[in-house]
């Protein structure tokens, strides 16, 4: 039986939302697994609220998740953490990028991108046409990271080693949009780093971001926290379960029952004694062992 992992008061853990919709079952079991893992190392657990793209919030959505984790008896540390409130941050992260000269502005539209370029790991790969220079006076660039030619790669705790080529398999990506916007990768690496975390569980749909991340970590002198993605659940399509492909919302109402799938799903099933949202969190506690969570990115 594998054993429980040491306590580690130093270890930050965090859950990071976007307010584009309800939580669901997926964003549930990515919460639980995050949560868990950090109450079992005896470390902390933040929530940040990742409300950077306006145009694919929903009004009202970042409170209503807030309230749903607290109703399924979720306890988290500290202030919730908001990004649009932290743009001073991101902007003298993109500073000093540009001061190194590791990032440049593009003024490239998407359809340019889309008809020369190749389909890579996310996306058209970006085929560095304004890397000496933009190619046209276009009064808002976006600006983008320069990618290096050698893989990087990372330990995953649960998928295993993962490295990409980024210069072939994604391309120098961007850090602000054009319409002035903060990219995912750039605030997700500031924020960790700003605020300590030391490890990520996650969704293993961000597994193709991670080595963006860690080559903006290496690029701002940020520590490297420790990776552990979960499997996602897809719809009957293979479509993974998101408030994009219409996944119904969690009931709060039915928190227990919903938590018992949850924690099911990422191999912990609670017994049938465990009828109330506390005995379940409290055998959750007690049980959990991150090496019963099944591999692969996929949970079938």
């Amino acid at each position: 039986m594998p054993m429980p992992p040491h306590p580690d008061p130093e270890y930050r853990g965090r859950f990071a939302p976007s307010p584009t919709g309800l939580l669901h079952a997926g964003s549930l079991t990515t919460a639980v697994g995050s949560y868990l893992e950090a109450r079992v190392r005896g470390g902390q657990w933040l929530v940040r609220m990742e409300d950077l793209d306006p145009p694919r919030e929903v009004q009202g959505a970042a409170d209503a998740i807030l309230r749903t984790l607290e109703a399924f008896g979720f306890e988290w540390d500290g202030e919730v953490v908001y990004q649009s409130r932290r743009h001073g941050l991101y902007r003298a992260a993109l500073d000093a990028l540009r001061q190194a000269g590791l990032a440049y502005p593009c003024t490239c539209t998407r359809r340019e991108i889309a008809a020369k370029a190749r389909r890579g790991v996310d996306g058209w790969v970006y085929p560095g046409f304004c890397r000496s220079g933009p190619r046209n006076d276009r009064p808002q660039p976006a600006w983008r990271v320069r990618v290096p030619e050698d893989p990087v790669g990372f330990d995953d705790r649960l998928q295993g080693h993962h490295a990409q080529a980024l210069s072939t398999d994604v391309g120098d990506f961007v850090l602000q949009r054009a319409d002035g916007f903060w990219a995912y990768q750039l605030a997700v690496v500031v924020d960790d780093g700003e605020q300590g975390i030391t490890d990520v569980v996650r969704g293993a749909d961000l597994l193709v971001s991670t080595p963006r991340q860690r080559w903006l970590q290496i690029c701002l002198g940020l520590p490297h926290p420790g990776y552990c993605h979960l499997p996602v659940m897809v719809n009957a399509a293979g479509e993974k379960l998101s408030k994009q492909t219409l996944a119904p919302a969690i009931r709060p109402e039915a928190a227990a029952r919903e938590l018992v799938g949850a924690l099911t799903r990422l191999g912990h099933p609670p017994p049938q004694g465990c009828g109330t949202l506390e005995e379940v969190w409290q055998w959750a506690r007690s049980n959990w062992c991150l090496e019963r969570v099944p591999a692969g990115p996929v949970m079938v």
